[in-house]
């Protein structure tokens, strides 16, 4: 399958976190995401360099900024578990706007064409790193990294984009 592009509909999916009260929901793409303007943005993996030393303190040192920019919502999706997910979103007390959502089987991420074999590595199927700019479900802008990089799906790109 062809990764997600510009111009594209993103596809609905369920994803699973946590919610205010601790209690573990399944939740479905669209409706984060109809008649919105959302920032949808991946990783490889909780708790990973990159990931959570650049990536995710991006999206949230620049929530303010995004959402002055007509940004309802910025969701952070990774192939890990809901449990994996609402910890390392604890790592991060300041924030206050970025969704932490688990891919646990990777569902999503295949449905987007952006799945990554780490097997190799003894990591299985991992996302690539993206930002997704999409607005009421068009894609409207699609930063996908190759390999290891991290160069086009910052905040500050997905800025640039708005």
């Amino acid at each position: 399958m062809a990764p997600i592009a510009v111009g594209d509909v993103l596809p609905d999916g369920t994803l699973s976190c946590f919610d205010a009260e601790d209690k573990l929901q399944q939740v479905s793409v669209h409706s984060l995401a109809a008649g919105k303007k959302v920032v949808i943005f991946g990783v490889p993996g909780a708790f990973t360099p990159t990931c959570s030393l650049k990536h995710v303190p991006g999206f949230i040192e620049k929530a303010g900024e995004l959402k002055s920019n007509g940004v309802d919502e910025i969701i952070c999706i990774s192939v890990n578990d809901p449990f994996v997910m609402k910890a390392w979103a604890k790592t991060y007390p300041e924030n206050k706007d970025v969704k932490f959502l688990a891919d646990g089987s990777a569902t999503y991420t295949h449905a987007l064409g952006l799945e990554l074999d780490l097997g190799e590595k003894g990591l299985g199927t991992r996302s690539r790193r993206f930002a997704l700019l999409v607005e009421d479900l068009k894609v409207k802008a699609a930063n996908v990294e190759s390999g290891g990089e991290f160069t086009v799906s910052g905040a500050d790109d997905i800025l640039k984009a708005l």
